[in-house]
């Protein structure tokens, strides 16, 4: 009796690629038989994988129905496929012992020869960058990770029901490189009113995520060896994709009133580029004051350069409107404008957008159709109508209540079980807060223990390239309610007594 799984219920996997030989010295079974088992032994089917029937896999290949059932029956005799009457062959779950001996058997003779070829110097940086990177996960105290339960999902599936349940042709073909027109439309109208922004549909390209739109940005402007500001302490995924294009990244210092103009001038004052999060600094927090961003907006007129505007969680701010975008303030086309869905909506939709200056739309929507064609139309008209019809701007409101409510909330809870060993101050915006560790604490030690008891608390000496000059966490509230909040805040407790003890333990 075989207990058929859920995973092999899934549709057979197609075999037409099968090339057999009728003219070869083999007969067609064994041709057969041969090429399916390699496909075994080399893990091309991997164990549970559901095979073709007899019938379809005789007219795939053009043979007769007696040919596919000799080789399957060989198949099972040996132990390399197993099914019974009317649900079908898959592959073993647990292969004969034979077969796996066989298995490694040609993995030492592939070994035995030359060594494969490794990453580019490029590709090995980016995994030891990628290696380090805090892993966000639906936990506390995951920075950046909204409040996913109260968003509206009942309008969202009604509007996806909406668009596609008799779709155009238009949605199954695709679309334009830059996005659907109508979504790029409610994008504009959305960030001239929220955030100041001065753009029109034509400069708007929808990109999955501002991940995607940093990497278009550097490979349209960026050439090897160009060099590039960055935040120090800054947002590791920015460093991705600037040294996927061969930037030289140059750190600059972050102040009270955000990045340092002159150090950066000190540092690279001919920079092609500059990265900064001016709304609400990544990690610290930090608003650029208004002098400062006229003074960036000044360098990069005179050094003849860019700036990108990474403004990934602005509409969260619980003093006061919002404030406007630097894009707002340029006057030159020399801004990059980026922001994403994922903080307020939710990260699954993997959905963002880019403003780019009027003379290179035409060069960003090229470079576009040579990466990925164009955006995934499944999510953007119902997004487009989301937006429009103030459903996105409702949902908004809601949330910086709550989350406000949350970080309050926060705040006395490690009133009560941190003070002692966190330092911590309300913020006006944001969804996360960074807290200091008192008595000199490892902050990176603390981040590893509090992982161990299933707290997500980044250490904030992992976001300078630099030497950090305070040891701290990061720590998000957004998308924790109050019970998860107060365990958090105990399991984070006992990690920073664990670490605090064993540093008492390593001086006596």
């Amino acid at each position: 009796m075989y207990s058929l799984s859920r995973k092999r219920r899934a549709g057979p996997v197609h075999l037409a690629s099968i090339a057999l030989d009728p003219s070869g010295e083999a007969p067609l079974h064994r041709q057969l038989y041969f090429a399916i088992r390699e496909a075994i032994l080399a893990n091309r089917l991997q164990p549970g994988t559901r095979l073709p029937s007899s019938r379809a896999l005789a007219q795939d290949l053009s043979v007769s129905r007696n040919t596919v059932m000799a080789a399957f029956e060989q198949l099972h005799a040996e132990g390399y496929v197993e099914g019974k009457v009317g649900a079908g062959s898959f592959v073993s779950q647990q292969l004969p012992e034979e077969v796996l001996h066989a298995r490694a058997e040609a993995l030492t003779a592939r070994h035995r020869g030359a060594p494969a070829p490794g990453p580019s110097r490029r590709g090995r940086l980016l995994g030891e960058l990628a290696a380090t990177a805090p892993r966000s996960r639906p936990r506390a105290f995951a920075p950046g990770l909204p409040e996913l339960a109260a968003f509206p999902f009942e309008e969202w599936a009604r509007l996806l029901a909406k668009h596609w349940r008799e779709p155009p042709g238009s949605f199954l073909i695709g679309s334009d490189a830059l996005g659907w027109r109508p979504l790029r439309e409610a994008i504009a109208t959305y960030l001239g009113a929220a955030r100041a922004v001065r753009c029109t549909a034509e400069q708007v390209i929808v990109v999955s995520g501002a991940q995607q739109a940093l990497d278009l940005t550097a490979r349209v402007l960026i050439d090897q060896g160009d060099r590039v500001w960055i935040e120090d302490p800054g947002y590791p995924g920015l460093s991705g994709a600037l040294i996927a294009s061969g930037a030289e990244l140059v750190p600059v210092p972050v102040d009270e009133e955000g990045l340092s103009i002159e150090a950066g001038l000190k540092l690279a004052p001919r920079a092609r580029m500059a990265c900064v999060s001016p709304s609400h600094q990544y990690p610290l927090g930090i608003t650029m004051s208004l002098a400062r961003r006229l003074a960036l907006l000044e360098w990069a007129r005179e050094a003849d350069a860019f700036v990108l505007e990474d403004d990934y969680d602005s509409e969260y701010r619980y003093a006061g409107r919002p404030l406007a975008a630097l894009q707002g303030l340029d006057a030159d086309g020399r801004v990059i404008y980026v922001g994403t869905m994922s903080k307020v909506m939710f990260p699954g939709l993997r959905l963002g957008y880019m403003v780019v200056p009027d003379h290179l739309v035409d060069i960003f929507a090229a470079v576009r159709r040579m990466t990925d064609t164009h955006p995934p139309m499944i999510a953007q008209p119902a997004l487009a109508e989301f937006i429009a019809g103030g459903h996105l701007a409702a949902h908004i409101r809601r949330m910086r209540a709550l989350y406000a409510e949350r970080q309050q909330l926060f705040l006395e809870v490690c009133s009560n079980g941190l003070a002692e060993h966190l330092e911590l101050q309300p913020a006006e915006a944001g969804m996360h807060l960074v807290g200091s560790l008192r008595h000199g604490l490892d902050d990176r030690a603390v981040s590893r223990a509090a992982r161990r008891r299933g707290i997500e608390a980044p250490a904030l000496s992992a976001f300078y390239r630099s030497v950090a000059p305070r040891s701290g966490l990061l720590l998000g509230y957004t998308g924790v309610g109050a019970a998860e909040i107060r365990s958090g805040v105990r399991e984070l407790q006992a990690a920073i007594e664990e670490v605090g003890g064993a540093v008492l333990l390593a001086g006596a």
